[in-house]
């Protein structure tokens, strides 16, 4: 594979900026943490929204006449539409500044939202819960270039694990909360509220993001750019967390026919679960800027060992709760620092590096459904777990190809600088 090109422009020549954003003026620290605080909240509402529908499941489905099955495709059918377009919609919009295409994002994520609480019919419900999709695409393509614009690069690595602490907080706040409301007050209640919050954030980023509205020259590309490393982050994505969803799809089964746990412990071990996806954020946060590699060569490796853990020791309650905890700890770490890896490694854009690698994470979550769903019946719930970790170590393959990829680049650097 060919290295990411370099550019031919003589010393006294600038090279060419990027074509994607114009430079912007710098921003306080105080309004850089602002704006990550209300982009990390926005985060939130998206990853609450893509879920929600699970523990609405049964009042949706029965005030709207509608089958179980269709309101489970309202989870699928988000995803697929997320896997879809991300790419084709950063594409589109990659010239236009961040301020108001956020500001823009946050307001579809709200009407869709209320018209998804006051919806009649479910196709209008279908149609809302599309239109948050086609948002939310986009919003995570653009969200950590955004975040990085803000920062210095030395800390962008803390604010890109940061950002992405949103994923465990909804898990273990959001969805449980609107969950609760909407079953104790009706499912319109707790679609409603999320919209309110929408609104509130719609406000904030217009207010918040004016000194940081895109990217400027330092965010608008990689900081050591490299086509092939970036490609093998890639396939790294897309198998990694395909062994995560693989498993995670039969976490209940596997808890309560495999392991023997009340169906009242479920709760308690997914509780478990997304506070240790938090831990694994906190912990990400701390190396991103310096030890990015590793950071996800470590949560493939612990990942792939957590999985066969629970295969083989299936029957081990302490095991079993344990890897289930770490394989969320893992599953965070390496979402955190996936966002910095890409804004190291992207070979041109970073909106649409970015794309790249949250199209590939959404394939790893529809696969992973998918394969633990088509196995089942052949291997076992057991057996899935076997599965995911075989893809697991498959991930660890590649993102170890990936660093030693690195060595050879940085011996080949230094051999050039003894030659000169």
């Amino acid at each position: 594979m060919a290295p990411a090109r370099r550019s031919t422009a003589s010393p006294t020549t600038p090279p060419e900026p990027s074509p994607a954003v114009p430079d912007v003026p710098a921003v306080t620290t105080a309004t850089s943490v602002a704006a990550l605080a209300v982009l990390t909240a926005t985060a939130f509402a998206y990853v609450t929204a893509e879920t929600l529908p699970i523990g609405l499941l049964t009042p949706i489905a029965d005030d709207l006449d509608a089958s179980p099955s269709a309101v489970g495709l309202l989870v699928t059918g988000y995803g697929l539409v997320v896997v879809a377009t991300s790419i084709p919609l950063t594409a589109l919009t990659r010239r236009l500044p961040r301020r108001p295409l956020m500001t823009a994002l946050l307001a579809a994520f709200t009407l869709a939202t209320v018209l998804s609480a006051v919806a009649g019919s479910y196709p209008v419900l279908l149609a809302g819960r599309l239109v948050t999709a086609l948002a939310q695409a986009l919003f995570w393509s653009i969200v950590g270039p955004t975040v990085a614009a803000l920062f210095p690069p030395a800390t962008r690595g803390r604010a890109i694990a940061t950002l992405y602490a949103s994923g465990s907080l909804a898990a273990v706040a959001g969805v449980p909360a609107l969950t609760w409301l909407g079953q104790t007050t009706g499912w319109r209640v707790a679609f409603l509220a999320l919209a309110g919050l929408g609104l509130a954030l719609t406000a904030g980023t217009a207010l918040l993001l004016r000194g940081g509205t895109a990217h400027g020259p330092s965010a608008a590309r990689g900081t050591a750019p490299d086509r092939r490393r970036y490609r093998l982050v890639l396939a790294t994505t897309a198998l990694a967390i395909t062994g995560s969803f693989t498993a995670f799809t039969f976490v209940a089964p596997f808890l309560t026919g495999v392991t023997g746990l009340d169906d009242g412990a479920l709760g308690p071990v997914l509780l478990l679960r997304g506070l240790a996806g938090v831990v694994g954020v906190v912990v990400v946060g701390l190396v991103a800027d310096r030890r990015a590699q590793a950071a996800m060569t470590a949560a493939v490796a612990v990942q792939a060992v957590a999985l066969a853990a629970q295969y083989v020791a299936a029957s081990s309650v302490p095991v079993v709760v344990t890897a289930t905890a770490v394989g969320g700890l893992t599953l965070a770490a390496f979402g955190a620092v996936l966002g910095a890896r890409t804004l190291q490694l992207a070979p041109g854009d970073t909106d649409l590096a970015a794309a790249g690698t949250s199209t590939a994470f959404n394939v790893g979550i529809t696969a992973g459904a998918l394969a633990g769903s088509a196995l089942a019946a052949s291997v076992g719930v057991r057996g899935v777990a076997a599965v995911g970790a075989a893809f697991s170590l498959a991930a660890l393959a590649t993102v170890v190809a990936e660093g030693r990829g690195g060595h050879r680049d940085d011996a080949r650097r230094g051999r050039r600088r003894l030659a000169g």
